[in-house]
């Protein structure tokens, strides 16, 4: 047993993730922050920008998908990781964590951009999303 004893971890603020790429790692890796942070009993934000957003209306959030590392795919599916609806439903559950879709990004990516996806809890603009996420200090940008 150590002579030392680790102070108690303090509750810190929320956390702001901000998804711009589409790719399966860069959203993972994002909702594994929300999920943690929502888990850990902070309040997660996660704003949908551009290619993660159009990911998220398009519903592809089961298949991880790494074209250049194969292999990755394959470990994925026989550790049973979770996929990145497994990780947005965790964090959702929580009722710690706003999941925001960015308006500019959502008139170029949509094909209808009236048609937001039920995971979305509502669509901000940069003003909004100033505002929300004023004082944050963690904020990780993917």
């Amino acid at each position: 047993m150590s002579g030392h004893s680790k102070a108690p971890l303090k509750a810190a603020a929320g956390v702001a993730v901000f998804l711009h790429s589409g790719d399966y790692d860069r959203i993972h890796q994002g909702l594994s922050i929300a999920a943690a942070a929502s888990a850990s009993g902070r309040n997660a934000q996660v704003f949908f920008f551009w290619w993660a957003l159009e990911r998220l209306l398009s519903d592809r959030l089961d298949e991880p998908d790494f074209p250049t590392h194969p292999e990755a795919e394959a470990r994925f599916e026989t550790r049973r990781l979770p996929t990145l609806r497994d990780l947005l439903a965790h964090a959702k559950a929580s009722g710690l964590c706003t999941v925001y879709a960015c308006s500019a990004s959502l008139a170029a990516v949509a094909a209808a951009p009236g048609a937001v996806s039920p995971a979305v809890d509502q669509v901000v603009g940069w003003s909004s999303i100033l505002a929300l996420t004023a004082g944050l200090t963690d904020r990780f940008y993917l």
